[in-house]
């Protein structure tokens, strides 16, 4: 027989949904201040009930100590249930609905009361602060209970006190008429808090609408699982007010954006300085991955508007994609350039084949001279004038890839570079982009030509590329420089329109600038000023065989 299972015990709390909590919250809320409310009311409405009764009961004290028959009868006529007094004393008591009216002599003896055996006898309480000329107003208890009493002296005709006049409310209706106001104050009461209750519902249904419906616990458990997601992921995350205003950052933005808590509250103009990356975060640029340029990163750009006005941008950081695009780029350019030269090589072979076999030695021997002279005077041409490796190497490249696609690319002869750049890969992302931009220009055009000229002045290098090709228009000199923008067909692996514009935030990081206009006999020239991209000759002393090792390295690049 299986065990009986345990009895489930009934817990008792507050609900788990955010609409029954806040209506459980704001119907005590609303109990509370009705019931404050009433209980402050019912306190000084109680207190004015008797003032308004001791006032009450002191000016009939008054009105009856003016009567003359009043004094005439305590001075001439003896303390008596048939007298002159006491008839006029229950006249006026009827008249006015007071629960007594006792008048009394300067002894205390009583000319007057609603019992007619205590005429005659002395007063329950001391009358000496009416009888001293004072008025008195009290909630007391006599001989015919607890009641509101006002008391005044009894004047004669010489204005001498003679008495005084007691005259009581009975305390009974003063408490009657606070009951009375109690069932009233509690209906206004019980509709305000009615109307609370409506209130708090409607307000309840709204913030059950927005919540969702969800627990407490739900809404702490998503809200910490917005923080993990939005720091952990290795995307940017921007989100916006309806203002414009950035309000959230997670930490791959910052990283992305090289910016910091501070900047939450601003709108992006100002957090960001003007540019492509805060139009797209603005807004002001629309379209789906969209490409900018943040200082040396190429990043991806999503904007999407949400509920409340505002919106949420993405970021992606497509630096290294874009650097292997472009590696892939040179590596079939290079491909394409060795199948051609492999082509070249087998008609060169065959022909040094062909001399041999016709035994015209000294003629194989010039041409194998005149094949390897070729290459090896372009790499010396290069390395005497650009004695930095890496761009050294870089040209000689291009110009073999150039030969094979038909272009004529060349050094100018004012071309002079020590090897003492201070950001040498800088200068080769340069000039890289602006050679091959300058061979698709050109490339499939008669005379084709390219020539690249890098000088100095002082510190400074000054970069000209110029090409044979149609030229940039005028009204296009700029928008070359803008991130996405191309002319050409995108590539296999994304985009265009990054190459210039990363020229352009590499010369403005160091405080230079890229322009483009238009060179002698048609064309374009593209010229990059570099201040302060040489290090002092004294700093780099120049190393031995650096010459020869450059040459090397150009050689082999080649």
């Amino acid at each position: 027989m299986s065990p009986t299972p345990p009895a489930r015990r009934l817990r008792l709390g507050l609900p788990r949904r955010v609409f029954s909590q806040v209506l459980l919250m704001q119907l005590a809320i609303a109990a509370g201040v009705a019931v404050l409310a009433t209980g402050l009311f019912l306190a000084p409405l109680s207190k004015q009930l008797d003032q308004e009764a001791m006032h009450r009961a002191l000016a009939i004290a008054e009105t009856t100590a003016q009567d003359p028959q009043i004094a005439e009868g305590v001075l001439t006529t003896p303390p008596t249930s048939g007298g002159p007094v006491q008839k006029e004393t229950e006249r006026i008591r009827h008249a006015t609905h007071a629960e007594y009216i006792v008048v009394m002599d300067r002894r205390g003896v009583r000319w007057s009361h609603t019992t007619p055996s205590e005429i005659g006898d002395f007063v329950s309480t001391s009358p000496k602060v009416a009888l001293a000329g004072n008025e008195v107003m009290q909630i007391d208890t006599g001989t015919l209970g607890r009641a509101a009493r006002g008391k005044v002296p009894l004047y004669d005709t010489h204005h001498r006190i003679i008495g005084a006049v007691s005259v009581g409310i009975a305390y009974d209706s003063v408490r009657a008429r606070l009951i009375s106001a109690i069932p009233g104050l509690f209906a206004y009461a019980g509709g305000a808090l009615a109307v609370g209750a409506l209130a708090a519902w409607l307000i309840s249904r709204r913030v059950q609408r927005q919540t969702r419906d969800l627990a407490f616990s739900d809404i702490s458990a998503l809200l910490a699982e917005r923080e993990a997601m939005l720091h952990g992921i290795r995307e940017g995350v921007v989100a916006l007010d309806r203002g414009g205003r950035i309000r959230l950052l997670n930490d791959e933005a910052r990283r992305l954006l090289g910016i910091g808590d501070e900047a939450v509250g601003l709108p992006p103009d100002e957090a960001l300085g003007a540019g492509r990356t805060t139009d797209v975060l603005a807004g002001r640029v629309s379209g789906t991955d969209l490409l900018t340029v943040r200082g040396q990163r190429v990043l991806v750009a999503n904007r999407m508007p949400t509920d409340d006005g505002g919106a949420v941008a993405t970021l992606r950081d497509r630096t290294e994609l874009e650097q292997l695009g472009r590696e892939l780029d040179s590596t079939r350019g290079l491909i394409d350039a060795l199948r051609a030269q492999d082509h070249e090589h087998a008609n060169r072979m065959h022909t040094l084949l062909g001399l041999l076999e016709l035994e015209m030695y000294d003629d194989a021997v010039e041409f194998v001279g005149e094949v390897v002279g070729d290459h090896r005077v372009t790499a010396e041409q290069v390395t005497e004038k650009i004695q930095d490796p890496l761009l050294a190497a870089l040209l000689v490249g291009k110009a073999t890839v150039a030969a094979e696609r038909g272009v004529a690319l060349w050094v100018s002869e004012r071309t002079r570079l020590p090897d003492r750049l201070i950001d040498p890969r800088g200068l080769v992302t340069v000039v890289g982009n602006l050679v091959d931009n300058a061979l698709d220009a050109v490339a499939g055009t008669p005379h084709a030509r390219v020539e690249a000229e890098l000088r100095t002045e002082g510190r400074t290098v000054v970069l000209r590329v110029r090409d044979t090709g149609p030229g940039i228009p005028a009204d296009q000199r700029e928008l070359i420089f803008t991130e996405g923008w191309s002319t050409k067909k995108p590539p296999a692996h994304g985009k265009r329109g990054i190459g210039l514009s990363l020229v352009r935030r590499l010369a403005e990081r160091q405080g230079g600038r890229a322009t483009v206009g238009a060179a002698d006999g048609g064309g374009a020239e593209f010229t990059v000023v570099l201040p302060e991209a040489l290090t002092e000759p004294e700093l780099e002393p120049a190393v031995p065989g650096q010459a020869a090792e450059t040459a090397a390295v150009a050689e082999e690049a080649r």
